[in-house]
């Protein structure tokens, strides 16, 4: 099992390595192409300016200059003088009937930016220098969009890999919950037939010892059996959900756990006077209570104060269950809700993750850790709706 698992990490490595050798394959070829286009569209602003050059030097110039000066290409060209007067604009977006220049000495301005300019120098006989202009010239659009592409390749990238990272977050929800409904009817089966065994037993034992403490508390620990097997029955299907009251269903609780608990563990209630009705399922929120209740007892190892305060308020209710545990770290307390994660050497880890369940999809709830420390306890809320 060992083997196979770290294969599966190495695949899975693997697997990231090759995206990313190919992510940064395009990327690398994106740039070279861009390096290789800007390059090019200057070699053509290179060879506009010496025709331009040519023909400030020799007015009769060849038809091979009036060509190249002809066909400027798509780049924003504005040639001008020592001074930066503008002397010659193509390809610019400019409507001299509707816009003044200082518009075009924005673009300018801007063109400035994008490239180095060209030199368009004439010089005489003697040396002397006679022209002295520059050619400013601008990206070409296909050069701007390809400039984005890297930016939109890796937000594609990030989608798809939030589409797979979805897909693969569901399939494993649904193989979880598979999992869980296939446990839970095997669990209920299997308890089933002990216990019409021994309800049959405590039948006979009451018939000939009806008054017997130890009788009658064995019935109730078999009644809790059947409620038991109940509770799994109805992880694998959708509960019923009925307006009850729910500060019964936790007191009834919280009474059957306190007399099966260490003497050193106080309850501390807080529970309004009158009922809370609300809509639920008390077979299920009675067993996420005993899970938060048992973990709370557990972390206190026996001994300690465990107060439970329910608060009811305009939309929902409120229930905190605390305890003066060892609390735990923070980084820990993100996980106990995962399926399978524990902290104790027995136990399979789906406690928290069941009442998870139980609160979020059964119930339209909220479950949380609130606070927790180490040395100084840890406080769990549950908030039930009052309308699901």
């Amino acid at each position: 099992m060992k083997l196979l698992r770290i294969l599966k990490n190495q695949r899975k490595n693997s697997g990231y390595l090759f995206a990313f050798i190919i992510v940064a394959l395009i990327l690398w070829n994106t740039n070279l192409l861009f390096q290789n286009l800007s390059k090019e569209q200057r070699t053509k602003m290179e060879l506009w300016a010496m025709a331009q050059e040519e023909y400030i030097q020799n007015q009769s110039f060849s038809n091979l200059t009036f060509e190249v000066l002809q066909r400027s290409g798509i780049n924003p060209m504005i040639q001008v003088d020592a001074k930066d007067r503008i002397l010659e604009i193509r390809n610019v977006n400019w409507d001299e009937k509707k816009q003044d220049s200082t518009a075009l000495y924005k673009i300018l301005a801007r063109i400035k930016k994008e490239n180095d300019p060209i030199l368009i120098q004439y010089k005489d006989e003697t040396g002397a220098l006679m022209i002295n202009q520059k050619l400013y010239y601008g990206d070409s659009q296909v050069l701007k969009k390809l400039q984005y592409y890297p930016l939109a390749l890796l937000l594609i990238i990030f989608l798809f890999g939030a589409v797979l990272y979805f897909v693969f977050k569901t399939a494993k929800i649904a193989e979880q919950n598979r999992l869980w409904a296939a446990m839970s009817k095997e669990t209920a089966h299997q308890i089933g037939t002990p216990l019409t065994s021994m309800m049959g037993w405590i039948t006979l034992l009451k018939e000939k010892q009806k008054n017997d403490v130890s009788v009658l508390e064995i019935e109730k620990d078999i009644e809790r059996l059947k409620v038991i097997t109940d509770r799994f029955s109805k992880v694998g299907s959708t509960p019923e959900v009925s307006p009850r009251n729910l500060i019964e269903t936790l007191s009834n609780t919280v009474q059957y756990l306190q007399k099966r608990s260490s003497e050193h563990v106080q309850f501390t209630l807080d529970l309004p006077k009158k009922g809370i009705i609300i809509p639920f399922n008390p077979e299920l929120i009675s067993w996420t209570l005993e899970n938060l209740i048992k973990n709370a007892i557990d972390a206190m190892k026996g001994k300690g104060t465990l107060g439970i305060r329910v608060t009811e308020f305009d939309l929902h209710v409120e229930i905190l269950i605390s305890d003066t545990g060892t609390g735990m770290p923070k980084e820990i307390a993100s996980k106990i809700f995962d399926p399978g994660f524990t902290t104790k050497s027995r136990g399979w880890g789906l406690g928290l993750s069941l009442a998870k369940r139980i609160v979020v999809d059964f119930h339209q709830g909220k479950i949380n850790v609130v606070k927790t420390a180490l040395g100084k306890g840890t406080q769990f809320k549950i908030a039930l709706n009052k309308t699901v």
